[in-house]
C-alpha cells in the first residue's frame, strides 16, 4: 500500500490546514511556495505535494455519500439493502473513475443498483434519476403510463462487456398494486450483475445499453480523441463490445460538431474578410461565412452549438444562479428567508452561507432531496420547510447556462486596409450531463450559496446575488465532458 493510500484510509487530510502551514513556512524560512509545500508534504509522510492532492481526492471520493444506501423502501417491497456496507474502497474508486470517464466523453447515463431480493423477484425500482434520464432522452415516459400489464412497454436492451454485446429486453411498467410505483426489468440481468453492483444505463437508437461499472476499468482506448474522430458519423457496424459501442455512440453524438468543424477548416484555408469593424466583427464574420442569419435570439448559432470568439478552457466554480420556486416554498421571497434566518453585521442584515445535503450549516439550514418528487428542499434543523427547487427547473437552468460551444481562436491582420481573420483553433466544450445534476446535489458534491443582504439607510433594500449553485473545480469531470482542442490549419 502506498503512503497516499494509507493516509486516505486511516487519517483525515485537512488540505486547507496544510496550505496554511505551507504559507507560514514560506514566510518564516524565506523559501518558495513549492519548497514550502514539499516540506509540509514530507512532514505528513508523503513523498511530495502531488501525492497529498492525490490522497485528498481519494478521500473525497470515499467519503462521498452513496445515495443508494439511504433509499427508504416499505416493508414487503424490494427490501433494498445498505449495499454501501460491503462496497470496498477499491470498488468505490473504480466506479467513480468509470463514471468520470463517461462524463468526460459526454455520454448521458443513469445508474441503478440491483438488490438480492430484486434479482430473485425480477423487479427493479425505476428511480427518479432513471426516470429523468429516460425522459430527457425520449426513451420512456412513466408519468403518462397507465398501470397494469396492458400498459407495459417492452424495448430492446443490451449488456455490454469488453468484447461482447448480449441482447436482452427491458420491460417498463407500473403495477396495479399500491401507487403503481414505476418499475423495470432486464431479462437475464442476473447473469450480468450481482447485488450491489452499480449499473450504468445508456440510451442509443431507442435501446438501453448496460455497463457494469463495478466490474472493470473501462478507460481503454475510448478516451483518446484521435481514435474517436476516425469514426465517421455514418458508422453503422455491428456493436461487438464496449469500445465498439462507445465509438458508435460518439460518432452519432458528434455528427453536428464534426460537420461544423469541417466547415471551419475550409474557412481556415484563407484569410476571412471582416464584414464590419468593432469587437463583434470576428463573430459576425464567421457566422456570415457559415450562412448563419444574424439575429438577437438567445438560441445557439449552429444547429444547437454556440459560436464564440475566444478561449474556452476556463473552468468556473459557479454553475448557475437560480431562486427557488416560490409557489412551492414556505418562504415566498428571499427577503422572507433573510428575515427568518439572517444575522446582523455592522449596518447590514445578511444571510451569507453555504447549503449542502451533508449537514446543516451554522444557521441551521441544509438541503434534502425528495427523489420521488424530484424536488430539492431547503429545510431548517428545527424541521421547518424553507424553500423548494424542482429538478426540472434546475436542469433547465444548467442547460441554458452551459450550452455546447465552439470557442474559436483567430488572429487579426489588415490586408489592403481591411481587417481579415485567420482561424487558428477551436476548443469544443460540450453541454453538461443533465442526468447527473440532481445525484451530485444529493451526494453533496454540488452546493448552494445564499448571498442575501439588506442594506441600512433611510430606504433599506434587499439584494440577492444568488442563490449560487457551485461545484469544486476538482469535481467538474463528474458533470462536464472534457474540452477538446482542434487546430484548424
Amino acid at each position: 500500500m502506498t503512503s497516499e493510500q494509507n493516509h486516505s484510509k486511516n487519517s483525515f487530510i485537512n488540505i486547507e490546514r496544510l496550505k496554511q502551514k505551507a504559507k507560514k513556512l514560506k514566510k518564516s524560512q524565506n523559501i518558495t511556495q513549492s519548497e514550502a509545500l514539499l516540506l509540509v508534504a514530507q512532514q505528513a509522510n508523503f513523498g511530495n505535494w502531488k501525492a497529498v492532492l492525490k490522497a485528498f481526492d481519494t478521500q473525497q471520493v470515499l467519503s462521498r455519500p452513496d445515495h443508494f444506501a439511504f433509499k427508504k423502501v416499505e416493508a414487503g417491497e424490494l427490501n433494498q439493502l445498505d449495499v454501501d456496507s460491503y462496497l470496498t474502497d477499491s470498488q468505490k474508486l473504480l466506479v467513480s473513475k468509470n463514471k468520470s470517464l463517461l462524463t468526460k466523453l459526454g455520454i448521458e447515463f443513469s445508474i441503478f443498483e440491483p438488490t438480492t431480493t430484486g434479482l430473485k423477484k425480477s423487479i427493479l425500482d425505476a428511480t427518479q434519476t432513471v426516470r429523468t434520464h429516460f425522459d430527457i432522452t425520449n426513451f420512456h415516459d412513466y408519468e403518462n403510463q397507465g398501470q397494469g400489464k396492458e400498459s407495459k412497454v417492452m424495448k430492446s436492451a443490451f449488456f455490454l462487456s469488453e468484447k461482447e454485446c448480449n441482447a436482452s429486453k427491458v420491460s417498463l411498467y407500473r403495477p396495479n398494486t399500491k401507487k403503481g410505483d414505476p418499475r423495470m426489468w432486464f431479462t437475464k440481468l442476473g447473469d450480468f450483475a450481482c447485488s450491489g453492483d452499480q449499473i450504468a444505463i445508456i440510451i442509443s437508437d431507442d435501446s438501453a445499453y448496460l455497463i457494469n461499472l463495478s466490474m472493470k476499468n473501462i478507460e481503454l482506448e475510448s478516451n483518446k480523441p484521435h481514435l474517436i474522430r476516425e469514426v465517421s458519423p455514418s458508422y453503422a457496424g455491428k456493436v461487438l463490445g464496449l469500445q465498439s459501442f462507445i465509438r458508435k455512440y460518439l460518432a452519432v453524438s458528434n455528427s453536428i460538431s464534426d460537420e461544423l468543424l469541417a466547415k471551419l477548416k475550409v474557412l481556415a484555408k484563407k484569410p476571412l474578410r471582416a464584414i464590419m469593424e468593432g469587437n463583434a466583427a470576428i463573430g459576425l464574420s464567421i457566422e456570415s461565412a457559415l450562412d448563419i442569419e444574424a439575429n438577437s435570439s438567445k438560441l445557439p448559432d449552429y444547429k444547437g452549438i454556440e459560436l464564440k470568439s475566444g478561449r474556452g478552457n476556463k473552468t468556473r466554480t459557479t454553475l448557475f444562479a437560480q431562486v427557488a420556486d416560490w409557489g412551492l416554498s414556505t418562504c415566498k421571497s428571499s427577503a422572507t428567508i433573510l428575515d427568518k434566518y439572517g444575522y446582523a453585521r455592522e449596518d447590514n442584515f445578511k444571510l451569507y452561507c453555504t447549503l449542502s445535503t451533508n449537514k446543516a450549516n451554522s444557521q441551521g439550514l441544509k438541503f434534502e432531496f425528495d427523489r420521488e418528487k424530484d424536488e430539492l428542499n431547503e429545510v431548517h434543523s428545527d424541521g421547518a420547510h424553507v424553500a423548494t427547487w424542482t429538478g426540472r427547473l434546475l436542469r433547465q437552468r444548467l442547460k441554458e447556462k452551459h450550452a455546447e460551444t465552439f470557442w474559436i481562436e483567430a488572429k487579426s491582420e489588415r490586408i489592403e486596409g481591411v481587417e481579415h481573420f485567420y482561424l487558428l483553433s477551436v476548443v469544443h466544450t460540450k453541454s453538461p450531463l443533465l442526468s447527473q445534476l440532481m445525484p451530485l446535489i444529493e451526494s453533496g458534491v454540488i452546493t448552494m450559496d445564499h448571498l442575501i443582504k439588506r442594506t441600512g439607510g433611510a430606504k433599506p433594500k434587499v439584494a440577492e446575488k444568488g442563490p449560487l449553485f457551485k461545484i469544486n473545480k476538482r469535481d467538474l469531470s463528474l458533470l462536464f465532458p472534457e474540452p477538446v482542442k482542434y487546430y484548424l490549419t
